[in-house]
């Protein structure tokens, strides 16, 4: 038995993000084991609910994962919690293309959890009850088990809205304007939360004087459902080393990954590339991030000048988004052109334009990449060129990829592009065994 709710909104931006981490601040300052989710691919929110409740927060993608996989990620990272709180994306039901696939909405249909809705409230009244009612009644599978007012203006406003609303879904929470306790955003997405330095309790107080925590909290306990328990998950002897760059160079990390790697055989190293830090390993890992604003320190660092010695010895070497930039020939930025790893044969450089936003789906061009198609997701902003020669693992049937439809750069045991991997679809064992076999030679 989980107990758990989804905080969802009618579009982005109007403080579901804001509801869900103070919720989790709130309910850990009451002593509450809280488990975070999030809906869909984001890097970011995911790491602000892990800071606040002191347990990895798990994405859940209908799309990347698949309905059964939701559920079981669900079960499984929920134990040992009192309460699991999964933060939407997007408005309530907006999926992917027309569809409700990977969607708020989907997700808590998956679940069979409650939903509250946060609405802003910034400039109308009566029109609140409309949209509520038009959100309520859109999907009878979907149970919208309370509202969450945003930006209320005035107790005078509070009332208007009351008096326009029916009795059928109570009022859990009414929001006033607060500019202090809002997290500065940039253009790919919220700041990292080492990079801000907020107050939680602050955030804490405000959600615990404007909301009705107890109230949602029953809410949760009377629509408790009984799931099946996820199968066992039995590691494999731990007999291999994998390197991680984690720093805000490679930051974009699910901790599904780090828990498909374990389960693989594998021992994790956390690494710097940034302070020239380079663990003895059998294989390393790039994630996406922020290369470009370290970009003098990342392409001076000793680490980047060993990675292509050991890459021709046959060092597997997975990279994405950043990762792929950073083993390439250079990345180009504002501040100039910066030599990298040097590793694939192609160049890469930052623009001001989104270049690359939405699900992927890949096809392996050869069994060396796999056997299944990949189910991703592509975010970034820079230009990969690759050289004329340069040879794909992936044929794209739905994203952009590097360059003609294709993704997956490939040189001696290193493969990086541009889909953001998570391992409900990449063939994590597949990486592993590669460095198994490397370890022997």
């Amino acid at each position: 038995m989980t107990k758990g709710f989804l905080i969802a909104a009618t579009n982005s931006g109007v403080g579901k993000t804001t509801s869900s981490m103070g919720l989790m601040a709130a309910l850990k300052k009451r002593g509450k084991a809280v488990q975070g989710f999030k809906t869909g691919p984001d890097y970011i929110d995911p790491a602000y609910h892990a800071v606040i409740s002191g347990r990895p927060s798990y994405n859940l993608d209908t799309y990347m994962m698949g309905t059964d996989a939701v559920v079981d990620q669900f079960m499984r990272a929920s134990k040992g919690s009192d309460i699991s709180i999964v933060e939407g994306v997007m408005g309530l039901f907006d999926g992917m293309d027309s569809t409700e696939i990977s969607g708020a909405a989907h997700v808590a249909k998956t679940l069979d959890i409650p939903v509250f809705l946060v609405i802003n409230t910034h400039g109308m009244s009566r029109s609140t009850a409309a949209m509520l009612k038009g959100f309520a009644e859109f999907d009878p599978d979907v149970h919208i088990a309370g509202v969450i007012l945003n930006k209320i203006g005035s107790p005078r406003h509070l009332e208007l809205i009351k008096g326009a609303l029916d009795d059928k879904i109570p009022i859990v929470g009414a929001l006033p304007r607060n500019p202090d306790i809002a997290v500065p955003e940039r253009y790919m997405g919220l700041h990292l939360p080492e990079e801000k330095d907020l107050d939680y309790s602050q955030l804490a107080e405000f959600i615990e004087e404007n909301m009705d925590i107890d109230l949602m909290l029953q809410i949760a306990a009377d629509y408790e459902k009984e799931r099946p328990e996820p199968e066992e998950i039995k590691p494999k002897e731990t007999d291999v080393t994998i390197g991680i760059a984690r720093e805000p160079s490679f930051c974009f990390h699910y901790p599904a990954m780090f828990d498909a790697f374990r389960n693989a055989g594998a021992h994790l190293e956390f690494f710097s590339p940034t302070a020239g830090e380079l663990p003895e390993a059998d294989g390393y890992y790039f994630a996406s991030g922020y290369p470009e604003f370290h970009i003098k320190e990342l392409s001076e660092s000793s680490t980047t000048k060993k990675l292509k010695d050991l890459a021709a010895d046959g060092v597997p070497m997975f990279g994405e988004g950043a990762g792929l930039s950073y083993l390439c020939e250079s990345y180009e930025t504002e501040d100039g052109t910066f030599k990298m790893a040097g590793i694939l044969p192609a160049e890469s450089r930052i623009t001001k334009r989104l270049q690359g936003l939405g699900y992927a789906e890949a096809k392996p061009l050869s069994s060396d990449f796999g056997t299944k198609n990949i189910r991703a997701h592509e975010f970034h902003y820079s230009v990969t060129d690759p050289s004329k020669d340069a040879e794909f693992a992936y044929e794209m049937l739905r994203g952009k990829g590097i360059a003609d439809k294709k993704d997956g750069l490939h040189e001696y045991n290193v493969l990086a592009g541009y889909m953001q991997m998570h391992p409900g679809s990449f063939p994590i064992e597949d990486f592993v065994e590669k460095c198994r076999v490397n370890k022997r030679k």
